[in-house]
């Protein structure tokens, strides 16, 4: 009886998986909720950090059972517990696969009372990068003539929902938060992109280059996620200048590159979008060899060329629920608040970015 129904479970599974995602075309979504507490020696005050976003917040690995336990919300919640001398519970609220209006309706909005409890202190979210995944897939499809409509559509529904998000967590969120935070997009695939299209220009009538097509789109979602952080009381955290720029100086401009691509408050879009895509566009290098020196790298993103690297184990989140559970810090002290392997990984690259807001006492 026993073999019996441990091969009609395991005959389940891939029934199940295909329920959560569906196939390659269809654009389908995997709840991937964790609650993970940092468990500080010598103290038993806790405080909470809520997380809304897809499958980069949630720590997709691949799986639709398990995902990286320290994945950036996790990260951050270590950087805080050494800060504040305090247990700090990581939320994060995640649907991987979503698009910008499944995140807002379905997990900021429809799951605000996790950042509504007493103990948060700060809440970050990130979103965009399904529409402007599944925008790109759709485009990479076209023959004939290109329709650029898709790409557009992706831009004006990542600005419309980050901005109602924003705004919906500046109402909704517990009245004693001290930092909120969005987090925006590295670009995946950078160099893959690097390819003519099989459509052809309207006006050129030649193909046009894919990377160069995209990167402006991209760009736009970056620089209004930033801008409304700017507008709205939130701190945005830059990933796509940590992904996509060396930790030094390739270009002899006397600046690093992961810092001269960060957006700049204030700055217009239209100067953003011109240091990114033409200025400091020879400086972008594909974020799966981050340079931390002119000799050195580490790789960020997966082997999907999607979703960024992590250590630190996984944790229950997909089909079979989600873990709560705790554990003690990796490491309890940050020498210039940076972990030893702050810039080895690419939630470690993301979590450090967001940790870099956090307030001195909560």
């Amino acid at each position: 009886m026993k073999s019996l129904l441990r091969s009609a479970l395991l005959a389940l599974i891939p029934a199940l998986a295909l329920m959560a995602f569906g196939s390659a075309a269809s654009a389908s979504t995997l709840n991937q909720n964790v609650s993970w507490t940092i468990d500080r020696a010598g103290t038993t005050t806790k405080y909470r950090v809520v997380a809304y976003g897809d499958s980069i917040y949630a720590g997709y690995n691949g799986s639709t059972t398990n995902a990286a336990k320290f994945s950036a919300p996790t990260v951050d919640a270590e950087y805080l517990s050494a800060l504040w001398n305090a247990d700090i519970e990581s939320v994060r609220r995640t649907k991987s696969g979503a698009v910008a209006s499944d995140i807002y309706n379905n997990k900021i909005v429809a799951e605000r009372s996790y950042m509504q409890n007493a103990s948060t202190r700060a809440v970050t979210f990130e979103m965009c990068g399904n529409d402007g995944l599944q925008a790109r897939t759709a485009f990479k499809k076209q023959t004939g003539t290109c329709n650029y409509s898709g790409m557009d559509a992706a831009v004006n529904n990542c600005k419309t929902y980050v901005a109602a998000a924003m705004d919906y967590i500046n109402a909704n969120a517990y009245a004693g938060v001290k930092v909120k935070v969005i987090s925006n997009l590295h670009y995946p695939g950078y160099a893959a992109d690097n390819v003519q299209s099989t459509c052809k220009d309207a006006t050129t009538g030649a193909t046009i280059n894919l990377r160069d097509k995209f990167l402006p789109k991209l760009a736009a979602m970056n620089y209004w996620m930033c801008e409304y952080a700017r507008q709205k009381g939130f701190q945005c955290a830059d990933n796509f200048a940590q992904y996509m720029g060396a930790d030094y100086d390739s270009n002899g401009d006397g600046q690093i590159d992961s810092d001269a691509l960060r957006y700049v408050s204030g700055d217009s879009e239209a100067s953003y979008l011109t240091r990114i895509t033409s200025t400091l566009k020879a400086t972008l290098r594909d974020a799966n060899a981050h340079f931390v020196s002119a000799s050195s790298s580490f790789d960020y993103i997966q082997s999907d060329d999607t979703h960024p690297t992590y250590t630190g184990g996984t944790v229950t989140a997909g089909l079979f629920g989600g873990t709560t559970g705790s554990g003690a810090p990796r490491y309890t002290s940050f020498a210039g608040g940076k972990s030893p392997i702050w810039n080895q990984y690419g939630h470690e690259r993301m979590g450090w970015a967001v940790s870099t807001y956090n307030p001195a006492s909560p």
